[in-house]
C-alpha cells in the first residue's frame, strides 16, 4: 500500500476515490453480464452454422459416387471475389460483422459437364459463405471473451484492492485526524492553564 498523507485534503481525496470506485463497479458488473449474453448468442449462431454444414455434407455425401466417376472438381469453378464485413459495437468494443461473400462468375460448358454441377456449385458456395460467417463469429467471440477477461480483472481489482484500500486509508486518516484534534485540545488546555497561572503569579503583590 502506498504511503498516504494524514491530512484533511487526503481524506477528501480518498472519499472521492471510494465514491468513484463504488459507482463504477455496478457498470462493470452490467458490462460483464452483457458480454456473457453476447458470447452465448454467438455460440448458438456458430452451432446453427455447424448443424447446417453437417446437413449439407450429408446431402453432398449422396453424390460422392457420382463425383468419383468424373473428373469434375467443383473448386475450379468457385473463386472468391470479395468478403464484405462491417463493424458492429457490443458493450463498447468494435467487432466485425459478416455481410456477404461474393464469387467470380466462371463460365462452364453445360454440354461437357454433368447435370448436377449447377447444384454442386451452389452447395459449395453456400458452404463457403457459412464458413466465412463462422470465422467472423469466431473472431467476434475471441474479441468479446478478451474484453470479458479484462472486465473481470477490473471487477476483482475494484472489489479486492481499490475499494478496501480506500476504506482502510479513510479509516487510518480519520483516526490520525482524531488523534491530532485530541492532542490539540490537550495542548490548548495546558497552554490555557499556563496563561492562567502566569496571570495569578503576576497579580500577587511582591
Amino acid at each position: 500500500m502506498a504511503k498516504i498523507k494524514l491530512t484533511k485534503n487526503e481524506l477528501k481525496a480518498q472519499k472521492d476515490a471510494l465514491k468513484r470506485f463504488t459507482r463504477y463497479l455496478p457498470t462493470l458488473e452490467l458490462k460483464k453480464k452483457q458480454l456473457l449474453v453476447e458470447i452465448q448468442r454467438i455460440q448458438k449462431e456458430i452451432e446453427t452454422l455447424q448443424s447446417e454444414n453437417q446437413r449439407v455434407e450429408r446431402e453432398v455425401a449422396r453424390w460422392v459416387d457420382l463425383f468419383g466417376d468424373t473428373n469434375v472438381h467443383l473448386e475450379e469453378y468457385i473463386h472468391i471475389k470479395t468478403l464484405s464485413t462491417t463493424t458492429g459495437n457490443i458493450a463498447g468494443i468494435d467487432i466485425p460483422v459478416f455481410e456477404d461473400l461474393t464469387f467470380e462468375d466462371i463460365p462452364y460448358d453445360l454440354l461437357e459437364t454433368p447435370l448436377w454441377i449447377d447444384r454442386g456449385i451452389q452447395v459449395v458456395k453456400e458452404q463457403k459463405k457459412r464458413e466465412a460467417e463462422w470465422q467472423t463469429l469466431q473472431r467476434q467471440k475471441e474479441l468479446i471473451e478478451r474484453e470479458l477477461r479484462i472486465t473481470i480483472q477490473r471487477i476483482k481489482l475494484f472489489e479486492e484492492v481499490k475499494i478496501p484500500e480506500a476504506r482502510e486509508n479513510i479509516r487510518i486518516i480519520q483516526i490520525s485526524l482524531g488523534d491530532q484534534m485530541t492532542a490539540e485540545v490537550v495542548r490548548g488546555k495546558i497552554a490555557k492553564k499556563k496563561i492562567e497561572r502566569k496571570k495569578i503569579l503576576q497579580a500577587k503583590p511582591i
